[in-house]
């Protein structure tokens, strides 16, 4: 019967051996000769270079454990989105109580300074100028300058507010103003200054972005349905994460957070609301974090493979 001779090492000394091996049996024992140990050598199944090789238990030692790593993204990923509903609801909540007050009824005093331009970069009071307040209700309130250059209307109504000062000779100037149990962009010390000029020379001065009431609750109440939408989206993707591991989900609900700042400025809520566009931009934060995390995972692992 022919022999055959295999390469193995004694696994007591790690001596190299070479030992011709009978066609069987499978394994065959040799002692070594330099430490006597036992070796096992495994007749090769295959002709050369092609083997199959049975590892025998207790021949080699075993693998170290493998090593988990201490941090993971998935809990941290589950409880970011949390973090962008809880933020998400605060904000919406504290915006609705924000509208709720808006529409009590409120009464305000508009004052201010009306001067023109006499030259030489100097300026004096414009005696005889005609000051209009047109109120949100369409109701119009005039009052002409004393020598003092001042003027006061009392128990304006909330709302957008404009002021109108004219003077013959001069171009009209004018100031609109919002003002509301909630948000006020002011309403006293308003300064209008008259240059030499006609009605096509008007300059419009603008203090806030809400031209009426309507517009101030349509986009709040905006920014309140966009920040439940988030928290929506957020929730239903913590769940999902927390469930199974999905990383496309994640993506959207970590953007459901990074959106809800813009929109808001967008909105036009940041001089009026400072505090809730903080709110916003914490849940835009907890969002950054989601979508850079899972993007990265995203991209490493591939999409999912689809059926089939």
């Amino acid at each position: 019967m022919a022999t055959t001779t295999v390469a193995i090492r004694c696994p007591a000394c790690a001596t190299d051996l070479r030992i011709a091996v009978a066609p069987s049996p499978p394994t065959q024992w040799f002692p070594c000769p330099h430490c006597g140990t036992p070796v096992p050598a495994v007749v090769p199944r295959d002709p050369p270079p092609l083997y199959s090789w049975e590892v025998l238990p207790g021949l080699y030692p075993p693998l170290a454990p493998l090593r988990v790593p201490r941090w993971r993204t998935r809990p941290a990923v589950a409880i970011a989105l949390v973090g962008v509903v809880v933020t998400a609801v605060l904000v919406g909540a504290l915006l609705t109580v924000n509208v709720w007050n808006a529409t009590s009824p409120a009464r305000y005093s508009v004052a201010g300074t009306v001067l023109e331009e006499v030259g030489g970069g100097r300026w004096a009071p414009a005696l005889g100028a005609t000051v209009v307040l047109t109120n949100d209700r369409g109701v119009s309130l005039s009052e002409r300058v004393p020598a003092n250059g001042t003027f006061l209307f009392l128990g304006v109504p909330s709302g957008g507010i404009t002021v109108n000062a004219t003077l013959p000779g001069y171009a009209p100037y004018e100031v609109d103003t919002f003002a509301s149990p909630v948000y006020n962009a002011g309403t006293t010390g308003i300064g209008l200054r008259l240059v030499p000029g006609g009605p096509e020379n008007t300059t419009t001065e603008v203090l806030s972005t809400f031209p009426n009431m309507e517009s101030f609750l349509s986009s709040v109440g905006g920014a309140v349905a966009l920040l439940g939408l988030a928290a929506a989206v957020a929730g239903v993707a913590a769940v999902a994460t927390l469930r199974r591991d999905r990383l496309s989900l994640g993506v959207v609900g970590g953007g459901a957070g990074v959106a809800l700042p813009f929109a808001l400025y967008l909105l036009g809520l940041a001089p009026a609301f400072p505090l809730a566009i903080g709110g916003a931009a914490i849940a835009g934060g907890f969002g950054a974090f989601i979508v850079t995390i899972r993007a990265a995972e995203l991209a490493q692992t591939g999409p999912a493979p689809g059926p089939g």
